[in-house]
């Protein structure tokens, strides 16, 4: 079995531990390379919207990203996007989905309609990355704009003799390589999702070139595409070198793609790709797993839409372990919209405090409840619960609670203290008389409700509130109504 060797930090300060798919445990994060971490990040196809379900993964990676960096470690982040050759079925059946987006749109099946197609999504992928403040990778490689290193990658093991070539393509040969399906999900005939074919020697042989003789590129065995599992092998080697420390992506990969990967990769150079292989669970909407059929695929841009930021969609994703998961409902999404417009008043009234708006000093207890959790495979959950812990402790000086609270936003990303007199614009009390007249109306019947003790209609009426953009808090002095629609601006 191949080794790793890494050079084990030597500062004496507490391990970082990760869930490894690799070996189905947590262990110790030491990198190959001393401080400087390399980590590859499975991307988007771009055709289409990203929806949130695949915008929790991005997540995910910016928190382990950042948890990393919060740590002393220097990251080398590489994200791919595929601009084409990613079947339906992520296999080897069933329709190239950079094909359904020509045919959705209308335009003719050619490169230049495809790369142009591509190029639109994976803008519109950049900006959700950048609203929802996931910070930005190395390298964003296109898989069209690495054909020859797939080629080469194909060439050498066709020479090595993992690869055969036979009707429509070359491939990779999963008898030669007993370790194949080493990360689990795939290793028996049984799994296989692609089906017996004749001239396949096995059923689980994946491809590697796929012939096409109408369009394509052209290479040693005819024109056609590579297949979309040596798009990720030839980046992730280009950038970070043969072995790297990290590769993360979701669940879905984990059957096929990440195992393809590591097969073609390891018998390509004889050396292990990634050490730690890191995997964000699904996120379910009203309890179903995202779908067109399922008319679910709600793209962030409908979030805001409706009033939520992307920092409270966000907030929402680490409120659950990337490992376990999610269900979505616009309930929980709204209340996580509260919650974290509350944290943001907190933070801005703790500069009005006596010595509040002063230099303040991360305290150390604080930050050390912190990096034990975070640094237990990203407990994200229990860091925010510490967070709450910390902005209610008023044995901590106002100071030094905002100052920790931004020592924490370096991984939670939240955005405390980034556009400070904007947010404070968006949270503020609102008086009385400038209140819209619905929401005057609709705060009085509320005080009937709770006075009258009808405290089901006093909470389905502030509902109510807090949709049309205002929530409701009641203090020892009446209620006190604040604006909360609009973005939480985060840089």
């Amino acid at each position: 079995m191949m080794q790793f060797f890494g050079k084990k930090d030597k500062e004496d300060r507490p391990a970082i531990v990760l869930y490894n798919t690799l070996g189905k445990k947590k262990e110790e994060f030491v990198p190959l390379f001393g401080r400087n971490v390399k980590m590859y990040t499975c991307g988007p196809t771009v055709y289409d919207y990203a929806h949130i379900g695949n915008l929790r993964s991005y997540i995910f990676a910016d928190i382990l990203r950042r948890t990393l960096e919060y740590r002393g470690y220097s990251v080398k982040q590489v994200m791919n996007i595929t601009d084409f050759g990613h079947l339906v079925q992520d296999a080897d059946d069933g329709e190239d989905k950079m094909t359904l987006a020509l045919k959705r749109e209308g335009k003719a099946f050619t490169l230049e309609n495809m790369k142009e197609v591509g190029e639109r999504y994976a803008q519109a992928f950049f900006e959700d990355l950048k609203k929802l403040n996931v910070e930005t990778p190395f390298a964003f490689p296109r898989a069209s704009e690495h054909i020859p290193e797939q080629i080469a990658y194909i060439q050498t093991l066709l020479d090595k003799g993992y690869a055969y070539r036979i009707s429509d393509g070359v491939y990779f040969d999963v008898g030669k390589y007993p370790k194949y399906g080493v990360l689990g999900g795939s290793a028996s005939r049984e799994h296989s999702r692609i089906g017996v074919s004749a001239e396949k020697h096995d059923p689980r042989d994946f491809t590697l070139w796929k012939s096409d003789p109408s369009m394509g590129w052209d290479s040693p065995w005819g024109k056609g595409f590579p297949g979309w599992h040596i798009e990720c092998t030839a980046m992730s080697t280009k950038y970070l070198g043969k072995s790297f420390d990290i590769h993360t992506g979701g669940i879905d990969h984990i059957a096929i793609h990440h195992n393809n990967e590591i097969a073609q990769a390891e018998a390509a150079t004889g050396k292990p790709l990634a050490r730690y292989w890191l995997h964000g669970a699904f996120i379910t909407v009203e309890g179903k797993r995202i779908g067109k059929s399922e008319g679910n695929a709600i793209r962030l841009h409908q979030l805001e839409e409706r009033g939520i930021s992307p920092a409270a969609y966000r907030y929402l994703i680490l409120t659950g372990h990337y490992r376990q998961t999610m269900n979505f409902t616009w309930e929980a999404v709204s209340a996580a919209k509260a919650t974290l417009q509350k944290a943001m008043r907190v933070y801005l009234d703790l500069a009005t405090e006596k010595g509040g708006a002063g230099p303040g000093a991360v305290n150390a207890s604080y930050r050390h409840r912190f990096e034990t959790v975070i640094d237990d495979d990203l407990n994200t959950a229990e860091a925010i619960a510490i967070m709450w812990g910390l902005l209610k402790d008023e044995k901590v000086s106002p100071a030094d609670r905002r100052a920790t609270l931004e020592d924490y936003d370096r991984v939670l990303g939240f955005g405390f203290a980034s556009s400070t007199s904007a947010l404070a614009g968006k949270i503020a009390v609102v008086s009385y008389t400038d209140l819209p007249e619905d929401i005057r109306v609709a705060v009085e019947a509320r005080e009937k409700a709770r006075k009258t003790k009808h405290w089901q209609d006093a909470d389905l009426i502030r509902d109510e509130v807090l949709r049309k953009g205002f929530t409701i808090e009641d203090t020892k002095d009446g209620p006190s109504v604040r604006r909360t629609d609009g973005e939480v601006p985060i840089s």
